[in-house]
């Protein structure tokens, strides 16, 4: 592995990293604007929309000090394209053979998503120790997570999906458990509206509520 950053790294960036879904591409520099001043200053965006990359962009030039990820990634050409827009680590949802020794020998860290033992095992036999747990809530949530981790010490977590302010407490009390993702600093109807402030007030309470 020839990595430019740590995956452990981006893991101890923030106990919560913000998944942003950019629908607009002029939304993207307030929205981040709104949680670097909310405390936060990793994001992951998803590349679920078509303005994802250009939005990548971007705020990696507007901020070229704080960790911009992809997330989403789901193949080779979009690791490249998300790499070549500035994206600084890469999460995928799950992960293929193929994706996983591409992401070796790439500059910018891949986090794959895992759901089960066997793939987490896989990942690990590759020498990958950051993994992305998802969809977290949907896999039985933290007590699932603190049980499939028992056996793998080795290894940290980021849970992602249906993580929210009522249970992420339980999984960074997981001791695997360095950083969640989470996106209700961001509801679609504040972004719509830009109502920036209050985004960046939900920020700072979700910043309290770990720290």
């Amino acid at each position: 592995m020839s990595w430019e950053i740590s995956p452990q790294q981006v893991f101890s960036a923030s106990p919560i990293v913000p998944v942003m879904v950019i629908k607009n591409v002029e939304d993207a520099i307030p929205m981040a604007q709104a949680l670097l001043d909310g405390g936060i200053s990793i994001f992951e965006i998803t590349l679920r929309t078509e303005c994802a990359l250009e939005a990548i962009r971007l705020i990696s030039q507007q901020f070229p000090d704080i960790l911009v990820g992809a997330g989403t990634v789901l193949d080779k050409q979009q690791y490249d394209s998300a790499v070549e827009a500035g994206a600084k680590f890469i999460i995928s949802p799950g992960y293929t053979p193929e994706l996983l020794s591409y992401g070796l020998e790439q500059s910018v860290p891949l986090i794959p998503g895992v759901s089960t033992a066997s793939e987490i095992m896989y990942a690990r036999s590759l020498g990958y120790k950051h993994l992305k747990f998802f969809p977290a809530e949907a896999n039985g949530g933290a007590p699932a997570l603190k049980a499939i981790s028992a056996p793998l010490a080795d290894i940290q977590f980021c849970p992602t999906g249906g993580v929210n302010p009522k249970n992420i407490a339980d999984y960074l009390a997981i001791k695997s458990v360095a950083t969640a993702g989470g996106s209700w600093m961001l509801p679609e109807d504040l972004i719509t509206a830009g109502n920036w402030s209050a985004i960046t007030e939900l920020t700072k309470e979700a910043v309290q509520l770990v720290s």
